[in-house]
């Protein structure tokens, strides 16, 4: 088994420990990623302790058959989003001791320039995390409207720019292709200043990888699912990287966490069915030390859970 990419993960004990690992427990990684925490999490788990592993990238799925070769894991190429159908399937439904998301972009997407992720690295306009669906980047931007990718920079990449770049981009359209992410990048820079530490490309690679891969949507329903595959005191370990997320992932937490209302005028109940589903335990930010040696993990906010 690989011994590293821990130093890749951003709040990796954090989250590790968020799960409370019982060595005999049957534990879920959303997002295998390069495995720095399905590593974490087998390094606690006995020898009766199981892990099953979920990626949409079959980067991730053949570099975790190469290297990973441990039989209390298996490894499931598959969106989070089918968690119920993936667990179903093995008979784990409400036996899950805790699940971990890991909400970020894996260093080696954003590192071969030919994924389409970076806007530092020329590469083919792709940004799919599943290269089995068809819609690339590229194919998106040249069949959406300008008022849907406007739309789309403005609501995902919170870009308040986001107007005059989809008028620049159908601009473009009209005589050139945009084939590349550095055609792309360029295209936003002449008309989006540079902030503080940050790209100008930035916000839209993010908003438009998020459209690719129907990010928000998949993630809200793979926490809807998490609620009947936890098994009671199981833990939820989530770290996101942007504000949408976060706020996807809070109000998902506080919505089952709050007792369910009588009718008006009749007391509360205390019976299962007005009982919460979930324990919030809080949330947790990168040590300054973290930000200091990861750039990646200014923005990261681990999110804790548990089921009741």
């Amino acid at each position: 088994m690989m011994n590293k990419n821990h130093h890749n993960s951003v709040m990796f004990s954090e989250s590790i420990n968020g799960l409370d690992i019982r060595p005999n427990g049957i534990y879920v990684d959303t997002t295998f990623g390069r495995g720095g925490h399905t590593q974490g999490i087998l390094e606690q788990l006995g020898d009766s302790g199981q892990l099953i592993a979920f990626d949409r990238d079959i980067d991730a799925v053949e570099f975790a058959k190469l290297n990973f070769n441990d039989p209390r894991l298996i490894v499931i190429h598959s969106s989070f989003s089918r968690l119920n159908n993936e667990l179903e399937r093995l008979d784990l439904m409400g036996k899950i001791d805790g699940i971990l998301m890991d909400l970020g972009v894996s260093s080696p997407q954003l590192d071969q320039a030919e994924r389409g992720f970076s806007f530092n690295k020329d590469g083919a306009l792709d940004m799919r995390m599943d290269q089995t669906q068809s819609l690339t980047a590229a194919q998106w931007l040249k069949e959406s409207s300008e008022i849907e990718i406007a739309d789309a920079i403005y609501l995902y990449g919170e870009e308040k720019r986001s107007r005059i770049i989809a008028a620049t981009i159908k601009k473009y359209q009209k005589s050139n292709e945009i084939k590349t992410t550095l055609d792309l990048a360029n295209l936003i820079s002449s008309v989006v200043r540079s902030g503080k530490n940050k790209h100008p490309a930035t916000r839209s690679f993010q908003a438009i990888r998020i459209v690719i891969n129907d990010e928000l949507k998949q993630l809200s329903e793979a926490l809807e699912q998490t609620i009947k595959v936890l098994a009671v005191n199981g833990r939820l370990s989530v770290i996101t990287f942007h504000s949408i997320e976060d706020r996807i992932v809070k109000q998902f937490i506080r919505k089952y966490s709050r007792p369910k209302e009588a009718p008006k005028g009749l007391p509360i109940r205390t019976n299962k069915g007005n009982q919460c589903s979930l324990k919030d335990l809080g949330k947790i930010k990168p040590s300054e030390q973290e930000i200091r040696t990861n750039r990646r993990s200014r923005s990261a906010i681990l999110r804790l859970a548990q089921k009741c």
